[in-house]
């Protein structure tokens, strides 16, 4: 059985799921798009090659053997994208959360039922049918959980909306010893710039007292504030739009003071290693181009 342990985002990394490209399949129709980033690279012939993406994600594998972590991988299903393991499951604690996701994507998460089987059976969380939540929203940090949001009437409509109020009261349920903070996101169908799909698309804490932080992810101006001030502004390396886009704050760090990052993040590479962070670079660009990075891809199973 699986002892599951991550109590943050940043300790020590000992086994992990890493999502899978293989059988990704070809481009997907525009109508079967999820994010406005992925139909902006369909429209324009730029979507990414399945052959790229696994290649891609096969530097992270390398990364996660150079550090000696125990990896699982989904089981393969033919043309299905099976990339962000982040999305369907995420462990808090020692309990592995079990995502409730749009209901195309039912399939992504039986292909890691068997990771589920080798938890013990209390603690496995299936959350209420009308709790939706999914894994880029949830960032735990120590006695705190942060869950990205959107709580507005017009949530139905929003495609990019992934995690309600109802969930969030029921992680309050389930973790009564943490505080839980939630943050109301920027949403569009339609502007990749301007829509934060998950928290973790506009805000990461990094080592054991900084983060990465894009203001207009947020929706309320006070909520960016308090992270702001939590965190202190010396420590942030803060994104711009453009930067937020192409996915500076999904990095994922294997400890507190190693970061596997996009090899193209230049600003972010040269600040972290400026503050003493050894940084693992690869390649992730063709994968970002469907709103997703380095943490959406992972799912940590055990931290020390």
């Amino acid at each position: 059985m699986l002892k599951l342990n991550v109590q943050n985002e940043t300790s020590r990394l000992r086994a992990v799921v890493l999502g899978t490209a293989i059988g990704n399949g070809p481009t997907p129709k525009l109508e079967d798009t999820y994010d406005p980033k992925s139909a902006e690279h369909i429209r324009a012939g730029t979507y990414p090659l399945e052959e790229d993406m696994v290649k891609e994600m096969y530097a992270v594998a390398q990364v996660f053997s150079k550090y000696d972590v125990q990896v699982f991988r989904p089981d393969i299903i033919d043309n299905c994208n099976q990339i962000f393991a982040r999305d369907i499951s995420f462990v808090v604690e020692d309990k592995l959360i079990r995502a409730n996701i749009l209901p195309d994507r039912e399939p992504e998460f039986e292909a890691i039922q068997h990771v589920w089987d080798q938890v013990e059976e209390d603690k496995r969380i299936i959350l209420p049918e009308e709790c939706h939540i999914e894994g880029g929203d949830v960032i735990i940090w120590n006695e705190y959980i942060f869950i990205g949001t959107y709580s507005a009437e017009d949530y139905p409509s929003y495609i990019t909306a992934r995690t309600n109020k109802a969930a969030v009261e029921a992680m309050r349920d389930l973790f009564p010893n943490k505080i839980i903070k939630s943050f109301e996101l920027r949403k569009s169908n339609t502007q990749a710039k301007d829509n934060a799909l998950h928290l973790d698309c506009c805000f990461q804490p990094i080592g054991t007292d900084k983060a990465i932080l894009h203001k207009n992810g947020f929706l309320i101006e006070s909520e960016y504030e308090w992270l702001r001030d939590y965190f202190g502004k010396e420590k942030l390396f803060e994104i711009d739009r453009e930067q937020m886009y192409n996915m500076n704050s999904n990095v994922f760090s294997i400890s507190e003071d190693v970061i596997i990052s996009e090899r193209g993040f230049t600003d972010l590479n040269t600040w972290l290693r400026e503050h003493g962070f050894t940084v693992e670079e690869v390649p992730y660009a063709e994968i970002a181009k469907q709103e997703g990075l380095l943490r959406c891809s992972t799912l940590p199973l055990i931290r020390d």
